[in-house]
C-alpha cells in the first residue's frame, strides 16, 4: 500500500500542453512558426501563449469555460491552442466555411465566453452577433485578431489579440491540469444534414492521439510543416500539439492556393503537410507559372474523403510521398493509418496506390478497431469483400456530444463507437471504407458502393473530380447518378454522358454503372468533403425531370404509355 501511494504521488496528468514547454526549454532557438515575413523561435511561443493565457484569467476566463475562435492558419490560432487551455479553459475553433446562422448556433450552443475573430472574418461575426442580440442571448467578449504588423482592432472598438500579448505576464504559471480527462476544446460537426454537435475532446485524448500520429506516420525530429489542412478541423488533426511535440516549425498560410502552397514548400523546404483530397485537384491544376520543381519528397498525410487510387499515382508523380488516413471528429482526428510495408515497393505503381487509398490499421493508441454486422455484433470475415460497420474503441475517442447526452449514448453500442462507415477487412488486417452507411446504393438488392464507381471515374483521364449518389430508379428502386467535374472546370465539351457511361461499363460490372452523369463546374463541398445530401436532392429532380419531360414527349407523339413504361424506357436508354 505504500508503494502504490509513493506511485500516487507521482501522478501527472497527460495533457498536450507539456509539449510547448518541452519546445520551450529543449529547442528554444529554434523557429516555431512562420508566417510570411513573422517568424517566432520555441522560446517566443512559450512566452506569447503565457502571455495570453494571463490575459485570458484576467478577463474572468476560468475552468471549463469555452473561448470561440473565427480566423484562418495564421499564428493566433495555432498559439490558441495551447494558451486557452494553459488558462484551464475549453477551445472553440470554428470552421470559417459555415454560414453566419451555424456560427451564431454554435457561440449559443457553447456559452463562449470570449470570441476571437480574425479581421477577414469580422462581418460575418458582426452578422451572427446580431442574431444573438436578437434573440436576447448574451454575446461573448469580442477579440479582434490582426496581422502582427498592421493591427486595427482598436479603431474597431474591440480588444485586440497583440494588445493582449503585450499585457500579459510572461512568467504566467499555466493552470495545472488536475484531471487527465478535463476538457481541452469543443469542435463542432459541420451540420450539414442537422444542425452541428459539440464534439468534447479531453486532455487525455489529445495527447494520445498526438503521440500515435507523430509517431505512426514516422514524424522525425525538427520536421517543417505547411498548413494546409485547416486547423479548425479536429484541431489540426492535433498536429497543432505535435508540431511542438517534435521541435518543428509551422509554415502558416492565410489561403490555400496552389501558388502559395509550392512558393513556401520550394522557400522553406517543407518536408511535411496534411490535407483533403481537394487538395491534390488544386496542385494537379496549377497553372505553369505557379508550378515549381518538388526536388525532394514531401510527406503528405491524407483524409476526409477516400481518395482515389488515380489521383494518389498522380500526386506521387510530383513527388509527394502520400500517406492515407481514417478519422472523424469523434475520433480526436485520424483512427486510422495505411501503414506503408516494405515488400510493397517492388509492386507496380498502380497497384502501389490501390493499396495505398486503403484506411489502413489502427493508430498506436487506440485500444481496438474492427468491422461488424451491427445486427449480431460479430466481426466481419476478413476477406476483403464482407461489408460491415467500422467501430472503435479507446481513450483517444471523443468524451461525448457537448450538451447531448441522447446522441452520446446512441453513438456507442457495446462499448464501441459506430462510425457510421461501412468498410471491409483484408487478409493482411488492413481496412477499407466502401461508404458512409447512408450512401450506400441499393439497386435491385444489390448493394452499390459509390466509393468503388468514383474510383473508376477518377482513372477517366478528363476527370478532375466525382461523386456517386443514389437517384430512385423505378424498376430497381435506385441506381447510381454520378456528378462529375472535368479538368479545367466547366461543361461536358470534351467528354459526353454516353462516353463517360461507356466507360464505366468497361470498367464496373453493368449493374453498378451510372445510369446518369452530370457535370458541374463544382462539387459542393464543406471541409473538403462533398455533400452527397445535397447531390441526392438533385439527383431527385433530375429523375424526376427527365421522367416528366419522355412522358410528354410521348404524349405529344400520340403514344399513350403507363408511367411505369415510360421510366423503364428512360432507364434502358441510360445503360
Amino acid at each position: 500500500m505504500e508503494m502504490l501511494l509513493k506511485c500516487d504521488a507521482n501522478y501527472t496528468a497527460l495533457t498536450p500542453i507539456t509539449f510547448l514547454k518541452r519546445a520551450s526549454a529543449f529547442y528554444a532557438d529554434r523557429t516555431s512558426i512562420i508566417y510570411e515575413g513573422t517568424r517566432f523561435t520555441w522560446n517566443q511561443t512559450y512566452e506569447r501563449c503565457c502571455r495570453l493565457a494571463s490575459s485570458l484569467r484576467r478577463l474572468s476566463v476560468s475552468k471549463n469555460h469555452v473561448v470561440s475562435v473565427l480566423a484562418p492558419n495564421v499564428p493566433a490560432l495555432y498559439e490558441m491552442h495551447f494558451a486557452v487551455p494553459m488558462a484551464g479553459a475549453i477551445l472553440n475553433t470554428i470552421n470559417t466555411r459555415l454560414d453566419v446562422k451555424n456560427i451564431a448556433l454554435i457561440l449559443r450552443h457553447s456559452e463562449a465566453k470570449i470570441f476571437f475573430v480574425d479581421y477577414q472574418y469580422i462581418q460575418e461575426a458582426k452578422d451572427a452577433l446580431r442574431l444573438l442580440v436578437a434573440e436576447s442571448f448574451p454575446i461573448p467578449l469580442v477579440v479582434v485578431i490582426d496581422d502582427i504588423d498592421t493591427p486595427t482592432g482598436a479603431r474597431l472598438g474591440n480588444l485586440e489579440y497583440e494588445q493582449l500579448i503585450h499585457d500579459g505576464d510572461a512568467n504566467f504559471t499555466p493552470v495545472e491540469v488536475d484531471d487527465e480527462w478535463d476538457s481541452i476544446a469543443l469542435n463542432y460537426t459541420s451540420g450539414t444534414t442537422s444542425a452541428p454537435k459539440g464534439v468534447v475532446y479531453s486532455h487525455r485524448g489529445a495527447f494520445l492521439s498526438t503521440l500515435s500520429l507523430v509517431m505512426g506516420w514516422e514524424m522525425g525530429n525538427a520536421p517543417v510543416y505547411l498548413w494546409t489542412l485547416p486547423m479548425f478541423h479536429c484541431n489540426g488533426w492535433t498536429f497543432t500539439w505535435g508540431i511542438a511535440a517534435r521541435g518543428g516549425t509551422n509554415i502558416c498560410m492565410r489561403n490555400t492556393t496552389a501558388s502559395d502552397i509550392f512558393r513556401n514548400i520550394n522557400l522553406h523546404r517543407v518536408t511535411h503537410m496534411c490535407c483533403a483530397p481537394i487538395v491534390f485537384r488544386i496542385i494537379l491544376e496549377a497553372d505553369n507559372g505557379d508550378r515549381r520543381r518538388v526536388a525532394w519528397p514531401v510527406n503528405v498525410l491524407t483524409g476526409g474523403a477516400p481518395p482515389p487510387a488515380a489521383l494518389l499515382e498522380k500526386m506521387e508523380a510530383l513527388g509527394f510521398h502520400i500517406t492515407h488516413a481514417y478519422g472523424l471528429t469523434e475520433a480526436t482526428g485520424p483512427a486510422l493509418v495505411c501503414e506503408w510495408q516494405e515488400k510493397w515497393n517492388v509492386l507496380p505503381a498502380d497497384q502501389q496506390a490501390n493499396l495505398k487509398a486503403r484506411q489502413g490499421i489502427s493508430i498506436l493508441t487506440l485500444a481496438d478497431v474492427d468491422v461488424k454486422n451491427l445486427k449480431t455484433m460479430e466481426s466481419v470475415p476478413h476477406d476483403g469483400r464482407t461489408t460491415g460497420e467500422i467501430v472503435l474503441r479507446g481513450s483517444s475517442l471523443m468524451k461525448g456530444y457537448f450538451k447531448d447526452p441522447e446522441a452520446t449514448a446512441a453513438a456507442f453500442k457495446n462499448g464501441w463507437f459506430l462510425t457510421g462507415d461501412i468498410g471491409v477487412i483484408y487478409p493482411d488486417g488492413y481496412l477499407e471504407i466502401k461508404d458512409r452507411s447512408k450512401d450506400v446504393i441499393i439497386s435491385g438488392g444489390e448493394n452499390i458502393s459509390s466509393v468503388e464507381v468514383e474510383t473508376v471515374l477518377y482513372r477517366h483521364p478528363q476527370v478532375a473530380e466525382a461523386a456517386v449518389v443514389a437517384m430512385p430508379h423505378p424498376r430497381w428502386g435506385e441506381s447510381p447518378c454520378a456528378f462529375v467535374v472535368l479538368h479545367g472546370g466547366g461543361g461536358s465539351g470534351r467528354v459526353s454522358e454516353a462516353e463517360m457511361i461507356a466507360f464505366c461499363r468497361k470498367n464496373l460490372s453493368h449493374y453498378m454503372v451510372p445510369k446518369k452523369v452530370v457535370f458541374m463546374a463544382e462539387l459542393p463541398k464543406a471541409n473538403g468533403k462533398v455533400q452527397k445530401f445535397m447531390l441526392r436532392e438533385q439527383a431527385k429532380y433530375l429523375e424526376v425531370s427527365e421522367k416528366r419531360r419522355v412522358s410528354n414527349l410521348g404524349n405529344k407523339s400520340g403514344n399513350r404509355r403507363s408511367d411505369y413504361g415510360d421510366q423503364h424506357v428512360i432507364a434502358m436508354s441510360r445503360l
